[in-house]
């Protein structure tokens, strides 16, 4: 008979092996709403007690000259082969806890926390979502697509006035600033005037040419 795991995506080891604070605990997160719960503090006496035999293994044997390596590795072989099955069965009191604050959606399968469950549905709020609060959202999608859409149509009615003809400086020559295509920098004040035109041939000539890229002729 197998046993469903759950919660193997939505949660984060913070579990410690060894020092002072060698434990277990784990944080579970909402899938809809990502709010976290952590599972109580348990702590792994095993691990600590390593940890407070190889300080003071490593203290005496340093007042010593002496290398308390092979006691250290030993205790801390200790505390590594009973880690793992003390952690699984830690993480299954994890998970039997967490199930009291989680539920698990029968549609989408996610764990959801209290607020984001429908419990008139038995769903999640995002597979059965609250009628009253859909209906409220859709009335203000609505009413701000339709002011939208007014004004959009204002805007193109404005544009007719606008002229497009006219060529604009976007940057002021004088000291670069942004001109937004007004007619003075706002600046430094320069005038802002249409791109030179060649006096011979009237072809647009760039900033600083000294000959006419249309013509040739000297400007």
């Amino acid at each position: 008979m197998t046993t469903e795991i759950y919660f193997t995506s939505n949660h984060r080891d913070l579990c410690e092996q060894y020092g002072t604070g060698a434990g277990f605990q784990f944080e579970f997160n909402c899938q809809r709403c990502q709010d976290t719960w952590r599972s109580p503090y348990e702590a792994f006496t095993t691990g600590r007690a390593a940890g407070w035999v190889s300080k003071g293994v490593s203290a005496a044997w340093g007042m010593l000259n002496g290398n308390g390596g092979t006691i250290t590795n030993a205790v801390d072989g200790l505390a590594g082969a009973s880690w793992g099955r003390a952690k699984d069965a830690a993480f299954e009191r994890a998970i039997g806890a967490a199930q009291g604050h989680f539920h698990r959606c029968a549609r989408c399968t996610q764990h959801v926390c209290d607020t984001c469950w429908n419990p008139a549905q038995g769903l999640c709020q995002s597979c059965a979502p609250d009628t009253a609060a859909e209906a409220e959202a859709a009335r203000r999608r609505g009413l701000n697509e339709q002011v939208a859409q007014r004004a959009y149509e204002a805007g193109q009615q404005a544009g007719n006035a606008y002229d497009v003809a006219t060529e604009r400086q976007l940057v002021c020559p004088q000291c670069k600033a942004e001109t937004h295509g007004g007619a003075f920098c706002a600046g430094c004040g320069f005038k802002l005037a249409a791109p030179a035109s060649c006096h011979s041939c009237q072809a647009t000539v760039p900033e600083g040419a000294a000959f006419c890229p249309g013509c040739g002729s000297r400007q």
